[in-house]
């Protein structure tokens, strides 16, 4: 029997798979079941919801080479997090599964113990519970919670052709980031430590030197959630739609697309990008199209992806720092990006997935 394996089909399709598996009809109490949205969504009753999501995170697949374990326990505790955020929830808790080679010093787990609560307590609350147990290598599961009115709810879905699309922070910083810490000839030490390196100081196989600022390191080491944003935004009644971008922009508009029947064009001329990313990707080396790529296709970046009622745009900037980068429109015309030049070209449905199709 020559039996399918799930490296033929990929993480979205899989997803797709297990969501019909696991989907029940809708119910007083479901709000959102499996697969629909970035969180589970049950009612309350009354006029609040409680927002749920889980993510599950390996020391080998999802933690760069040299990260500290207080820097890994923060960056598990921030991807739940940035979802609860997605919706426009408050956070009420997180619990913390661990799992852990039986060697593993003492010392470790507390860092990285200590990471979760400094996560947790920056977005005002509290590590309520978990696990641990013995595993082959570090895995790290949360499940994050939240609350907030039903009527403020922010889902995927909800965006109208015409619609501003905003996205707070920076797009491909995580990716830069990523990629300047790879651009080495041996194994990263912590940064600012033992290399003696605070800004990440690389050299690639020309011997060109590259460097990257503190702040562009800890974009990829310590992503911050955009909790306290994602509040002021479900409570102006101006956003339509809204997800996390930690798994690239443009797959997160592919996301915000499907969900919605929505279509998207993009200025690139638009596109948040630090200086600092500009002149990385600007370097000889690299592809003319290496921006692009950064901005677009790369994973890391916790922002906030969202539409707006056009009438609300001032009410919406006295909330938070946002770059409009386009405008909704029908679901036919898919997703453009508009060249500096005036030319459209296809924004692609790639991004940072864990399990990757073997054929891409």
């Amino acid at each position: 029997m020559n039996a399918k394996k799930v490296s033929s089909i990929g993480e979205r399709a899989l997803i797709t798979r297990l969501t019909e598996i696991f989907k029940s009809p809708a119910g007083k109490e479901v709000l959102e079941g499996a697969g629909s949205d970035d969180c589970a969504v049950l009612d309350l009753g009354g006029e609040d919801c409680l927002v749920i999501s889980t993510d599950m995170l390996h020391r080998t697949t999802d933690f760069p080479e040299g990260m500290s374990p207080w820097q890994m326990g923060w960056m598990s505790a921030a991807v739940n997090f940035s979802d609860i955020a997605a919706m426009g929830a408050k956070p009420l808790g997180i619990l913390t599964a661990i799992g852990m080679p039986a060697e593993t010093e003492i010392s470790f787990v507390e860092e990285l113990a200590k990471g979760i609560r400094a996560c947790a307590e920056f977005c005002e609350t509290a590590v309520i519970g978990g696990d641990i147990d013995t595993h082959e290598e570090l895995t790290i599961t949360g499940t994050a919670l939240g609350r907030m009115k039903k009527n403020q709810l922010l889902r995927r879905s909800g965006a109208k052709p015409g619609d501003l699309v905003c996205v707070t922070g920076y797009a491909g910083s995580a990716g830069a980031a990523l990629e300047v810490l790879q651009l080495k000839p041996r194994g990263l030490e912590k940064a600012g430590e033992q290399n003696n390196s605070p800004t990440g100081e690389q050299k690639n196989e020309q011997g060109n030197e590259k460097k990257a600022s503190e702040t562009l390191i800890k974009s990829l080491l310590e992503p911050v959630p955009r909790t306290k944003e994602a509040q002021k935004l479900a409570a102006s009644g101006s956003v339509t739609s809204m997800m996390d971008t930690s798994d690239g922009l443009a797959m997160s508009l592919h996301d915000l697309a499907q969900a919605g029947q929505i279509g998207f064009k993009i200025r690139e001329n638009s596109l948040p990008i630090l200086p600092e990313v500009r002149d990385f990707a600007s370097t000889p080396e690299n592809d003319p199209e290496k921006l692009l790529e950064l901005a677009l296709y790369t994973g890391g970046d916790f922002e906030l992806l969202f539409t707006i009622n056009p009438e609300r745009l001032k009410k919406v900037q006295n909330i938070c720092k946002l770059s409009i980068i386009g405008e909704c429109t029908e679901y036919e015309k898919g997703i453009w990006l508009e060249r500096p030049d005036g030319s459209i070209i296809p924004v692609k449905r790639r991004g940072y997935q864990q399990l990757k199709a073997e054929n891409n």
